[in-house]
């Protein structure tokens, strides 16, 4: 597991502290592509408009950006019938200081730090500037303050993720006392998993599995059973589990191995019965009920030990996560 310094990201945060609403450029640095296709569409633009905020939403400096498989699969334009307008800004995690409020926010200011996905809906209609630019304006709905005892680079490898988590969680009806599997315990989604059933919702067992590297990281997160996918196949385990969270493509094995009236949710491929998928939608309630967990340490982000990419190796970090080799999340910082 990975533990960032904070120094960098500290005077990131207070440069952007300086930037008063007085002061917000025209124009900013940003990653764009006005194509579909793979990481060769993406470029640097140095005159990319700083996005307008409606009433409803604050403009954010941003100080840290994290990349998902989402921001991978809509450039090659997996969902291109429901997307915004080329060209885009890609990026749905962030991390940052506001700097500018619309006329209705009542909950931040100018100064606060804060952290938030800034896609409400991550396939139907996600921002056309997003989080991989020095500014973007953000809906106050989906933000929350950063958790104190966490730098940007940590708080911004969480949102998306840790949603994801928690409202798949949610949706197979965990609660104490239950046990379950977590197919890819080491990856960004996975590795959050584990410990919000352990911690949050109070799991009876959590078994999880990954690559041979990565087991001690998944007993470090609370698992109790830590499977090398590479000696053994789960799906022959003589237990079963109340729910399998595969977050790895694997429904058709996972439906294996949980219990008559258990639940099995899935994130990616091919859905096998009682299997069911689902997009999280992003909700800063979520990120402010689980702050408490973040802030006393319970709950920890985990980095990937690559980065944090800076922003000018944004494209040689959308070719790493393709590797499915990362571990945690994928952090891009400092951000000019």
């Amino acid at each position: 597991m990975r533990v960032t310094a904070s120094s960098q990201a500290a005077s990131a945060a207070t440069e952007a502290t300086k930037v008063g609403a007085n002061s917000i450029p025209s124009e900013m640095k940003a990653w764009v592509y006005g194509e579909y296709g793979g990481v060769d569409v993406l470029k640097f633009d140095e005159n990319v408009s700083v996005p307008e905020v409606k009433e409803d939403q604050v403009l954010i400096k941003v100080v840290a950006a994290a990349l998902n498989p989402v921001d991978a699969k809509r450039m090659q334009g997996i969902f291109k019938a429901t997307d915004s307008p080329l060209p885009t800004v890609p990026g749905y995690d962030v991390a940052g200081v506001v700097v500018k409020v619309g006329s209705l926010v009542k909950e931040f200011k100018e100064g606060d730090e804060v952290y938030g996905d800034v896609n409400e809906k991550a396939l139907d209609g996600p921002k056309q500037f997003g989080s991989l630019a020095e500014y973007t304006a953000v809906e106050e709905k989906l933000l929350a303050l950063k958790p104190m005892n966490l730098d940007f680079v940590q708080a911004a490898s969480l949102p998306l993720a840790i949603e994801t988590a928690y409202e798949g969680l949610e949706r197979t009806g965990f609660s104490a006392g239950k046990s379950i599997l977590v197919l890819n315990g080491s990856g960004g989604v996975g590795s959050l998993v584990i410990q919000l059933a352990k911690q949050v919702f109070g799991a009876s067992k959590v078994a999880a599995t990954s690559g041979t590297r990565n087991l001690e990281l998944l007993k470090s997160l609370g698992a109790d059973l830590a499977i090398d996918y590479n000696k053994e196949n789960f799906e022959d385990l003589p237990e079963k589990f109340d729910v399998v969270y595969d977050a790895i493509g694997q429904c058709d094995k996972a439906v294996k191995v949980v219990k008559e009236g258990g639940a099995v949710v899935t994130l990616i491929g091919a859905v096998t019965p009682p299997g069911f998928i689902f997009v999280v939608t992003s909700n800063g309630a979520v990120l402010k009920k689980l702050n408490p967990y973040l802030e006393s340490g319970k709950v920890k982000p985990v980095i990937d030990p690559k980065g944090p990419f800076p922003f000018s190796q944004v494209a040689e970090a959308f070719s790493y996560i393709e590797t499915n080799r990362a571990s945690g999340k994928v952090v891009i910082h400092p951000i000019p």
